[in-house]
């Protein structure tokens, strides 16, 4: 798995479902990600989870954003995954706040299009984010997304962006952060 100087990507595990409902469950977190907290208790959350674990879904790879020195601190995923097109679409939560604004999202967001895009035959990897997430809009800038389009979709407004595999080929991609 790509890696950058603070983080590295890795699959998912049993031991990330506490952090993983702490984190869907948070309000803000929850706004951010235009999504509804889970409404069950840890204990169901955790039989879904594990199940889920156990399923290996083509048009799905999720991983675990930690710290080298193995602190989960967030999640990133690709998915929809249309092989016929050559694109998926892409998500990211940065789920310790203590993380936030020190350019570990976009180290993140570095090494899953890394892998991406040397691992599978996608072409295209696109997302969408709220309209007034300024702050998420610069991070996927800064790592080579290019605005797309608008979506409204459940009384949200998005912004669609979008990063091709020509793109990130001749170099437009962010430097490493220094050690």
């Amino acid at each position: 798995m790509n890696n950058s100087s603070r983080i590295r990507l890795r699959n998912k595990k049993i031991a990330d479902a506490r952090d993983d409902y702490n984190w869907q469950s948070d309000p803000e977190l929850a706004r951010l990600d235009a999504a509804t907290p889970p409404n069950i208790p840890f204990p169901l959350y955790l039989a879904e989870y594990t199940w889920e674990l156990g399923f290996f879904n083509s048009s799905r790879r999720e991983f675990a954003i930690e710290t080298l020195a193995g602190k989960h601190i967030g999640n990133c995923v690709y998915y929809g995954i249309d092989w016929s097109k050559g694109e998926a679409e892409l998500g990211i939560m940065i789920g310790e706040r203590n993380y936030w604004n020190q350019g570990y999202g976009t180290e993140a967001i570095t090494a899953i299009i890394n892998h991406i895009f040397q691992e599978t035959e996608l072409n295209r990897i696109y997302l969408k984010t709220l309209t007034w997430n300024i702050r998420a809009q610069k991070c996927f800038a800064k790592c080579g997304f290019t605005t797309c389009g608008n979506l409204e979709k459940n009384g949200r407004s998005f912004k669609l962006m979008e990063i091709h595999r020509a793109h990130w080929a001749n170099g437009n991609r962010p430097q490493p952060a220094a050690t």
